[in-house]
């Protein structure tokens, strides 16, 4: 079987979906492996490093993808490849279901097999395939460094001879993947860490990471089975505000990581909070891209508020693309392996199996 991947548009995704490490596990599996001139170039791997595994380097990516019967990418590929691929191919990535339901219809419709990788069960099987939780976790530490180097003032505290400087005091909204990765990275940084989640289950992990969680009543009720948050009533939300107002008195920097798969970010940081922050206090907001948690995020600006610093990138992962190219590349590759009968050396897209029921498109 023919593996391809093609490059992405650099101009907003550097990563790549296939690294030189996990091209030779390719094709240890029995694949055959293409991809175009300088596909990695941009990261340090050359196309020597590619060819010396075996892996055919061509320069015409339409030739690419006329063979392929598997093409791995990060996003959702361009209209121009989109109309290049055929019958039976299998296209696998992060294809983000909700915002590109209708072009996945379509591909469907024209018989390609489409696993959007967001839509992976949270199961432990499937944990070595999770590209949300490996790319959440470079996401949530790399949102306290870009916070930290816009912060005019030191993080850890600082006793000196001409006094003491006070350590930062951190709160990170949210407590996922993302927001336990910036809790941990603040803390190791010397910070108070603060965290606020609407589901209670996250305060042990929060506390077992060395930060204070904010609980708000009635924060038991608003898990889904898969582990996500889900939609808090007003009366929450009305609670919510009430505790974050009351705490971001004392906040130098927030880190805000809440998303509700499929929707809208929550507006959490309102307008009125702004209000209660110190003057050069510092909001990164990795919900920038699905219009933010706070009422004044934009993507790929930093906006200044009532001397709050309010950052929010399309894609903070351009920022880490080695680091998160070697975890994303691993999580397909564990997820081709489970696909792939080496045997008979085909897809098996066995509908039974839980992993690749809940992320064909169908």
């Amino acid at each position: 079987m023919h593996l391809v991947s093609v490059s992405e548009n650099h101009k907003i995704e550097k990563r790549i979906a296939i690294t030189p490490e996990i091209a030779k596990k390719y094709i240890s599996l029995g694949l055959n492996l293409s991809l175009p001139t300088n596909y990695g170039v941009h990261l340090g791997f050359k196309d020597k490093d590619y060819k010396d595994l075996g892996v055919n380097i061509l320069d015409d990516e339409k030739e690419i993808l006329s063979k392929a019967d598997i093409i791995i990418q990060l996003g959702l590929p361009d209209k121009d490849k989109l109309n290049e691929l055929k019958e039976n191919q299998t296209l696998i990535g992060s294809l983000n279901y909700f915002s590109n339901q209708n072009i996945l219809e379509d591909l469907k419709t024209k018989k390609i097999n489409c696993f959007s990788l967001e839509l992976l069960p949270r199961i432990t099987r499937a944990q070595s395939m999770d590209i949300l939780s490996s790319q959440a976790n470079l996401a949530g530490y790399k949102a306290v460094v870009e916070a930290f180097q816009v912060y005019e003032k030191a993080i850890p505290m600082m006793m000196t001879a001409a006094g003491t400087i006070p350590a930062a005091k951190v709160l990170v909204v949210g407590a996922g993947v993302a927001g336990l990765q910036a809790i941990a990275t603040a803390k190791r940084m010397g910070a108070i860490v603060f965290a606020t989640d609407v589901r209670m289950a996250s305060k042990e992990q929060v506390e077992s990471l060395g930060g204070k969680f904010l609980s708000v009543e009635g924060a038991e009720n608003l898990e889904t089975e898969g582990g996500y948050a889900k939609e808090a009533s007003d009366d929450f939300k009305k609670k919510q505000d009430e505790l974050l107002s009351e705490t971001l008195k004392k906040i130098d920097i927030v880190i805000c990581t809440a998303l509700i798969p499929g929707r809208e970010a929550p507006k959490i940081i309102k307008e009125e909070m702004f209000q209660n922050f110190q003057e050069g206090s510092v909001i990164y907001d990795l919900a920038a891209i699905q219009g933010g948690n706070t009422a004044f995020t934009e993507v790929d600006k930093e906006i200044i508020k009532n001397g709050v610093k309010i950052l929010g990138e399309a894609n903070i992962l351009n920022k880490l693309p080695v680091s998160a190219s070697n975890l994303y590349s691993k999580n397909v590759f564990n997820f081709i392996s489970n696909l792939y009968d080496k045997e008979n050396k085909k897809l098996n897209i066995n509908l039974e199996d839980e992993i690749i029921e809940k992320t064909l498109i169908k």
